[in-house]
């Protein structure tokens, strides 16, 4: 897989959790599939290949990569999803700036990988920890991803901790495109080689 495909495939990561948290947001549920693969994509800190990040197939991003695609192309694509895309691409970007969070992130996240090996990566302990870390360091800088959406469903049980754990693994992902060589200027720039990229991956 070349650098682009990575890139692309890294950025469809943003857009799923862009997608998931929409869906969170407005019905109280989510794909499974893409719901597991963010998540246990944001516990492995330590992947052993980039394909093993995301499981290793890519339709387990199918979800990402569809809504990326719209977004590149510009079609109907509802305006949250785009801007919570972007917002986790924005506090990438100012999480790199913070070493000393970045720690911090990295050793609460190996604890959480060691609770997900007892419990199972979706149970609920894992994503209240994980809610819990987006908590106390992402949540604390001033620029904040606001989400809309049902707001009896968003003060529901579990719902602010699994909101909070698909922005969590948003910015995952978008640190993870950021590797690859992403950036910003690609996304306006660069459209259509991603969307070549993306078309490649099929």
């Amino acid at each position: 897989m070349n650098r682009e495909a990575r890139q692309a495939l890294a950025l469809a990561g943003v857009f799923q959790a862009a997608a998931v948290v929409d869906e969170l947001a407005r019905t109280g549920h989510a794909d499974e599939r893409a719901w597991q693969t963010l998540v246990r994509a944001t516990i492995d800190t330590q992947p052993e290949t980039f394909e093993s990040i995301y499981g290793g197939n890519h339709n387990n991003l199918r979800l990402g990569i569809e809504t990326l695609d719209t977004v590149l192309s510009r079609g109907q694509m509802a305006p949250n999803v785009m801007r919570y895309g972007f917002s986790m691409v924005l506090l990438m970007q100012k999480l790199r700036k913070q070493p000393q969070m970045m720690s911090t992130l990295s050793e609460r996240l190996d604890r959480v990988n060691d609770q997900a090996r007892h419990f199972g990566d979706t149970h609920e302990n894992v994503i209240a920890s994980l809610g819990q870390i987006y908590q106390d360091t992402l949540s604390t800088f001033r620029y904040r991803v606001v989400v809309n959406g049902d707001p009896s469903l968003l003060q529901s049980r579990m719902m602010p901790e699994r909101v909070r754990t698909g922005l969590l693994s948003g910015v995952r992902f978008a640190l993870l495109w950021h590797q690859q060589g992403g950036r910003r200027w690609k996304l306006v720039l660069g459209r259509s080689g991603l969307r070549r990229a993306l078309a490649s991956i099929d």
